[in-house]
């Protein structure tokens, strides 16, 4: 098995050249410093379409 992202819910890999390093590097930068709170990628037809970061302040 090839490291990558599955490409369907039969656990078939595509490599991660193919899914596009820009939505890794985007994917990674979301979750950078986020302490508190969520990242949710949004994929329509196998690709990543959308990104968001959601993050929460504790004020304790």
């Amino acid at each position: 098995m090839e490291d990558g992202i599955p490409n369907n819910n039969q656990g078939d890999y595509r490599p991660v050249h193919e899914t596009g390093r820009n939505e890794i590097q985007f994917i990674l930068n979301a979750l950078r410093g986020l302490r508190y709170g969520s990242v949710e990628i949004i994929v329509q037809d196998s690709r990543v379409v959308q990104i968001q970061r959601l993050e929460k302040q504790r004020l304790v």
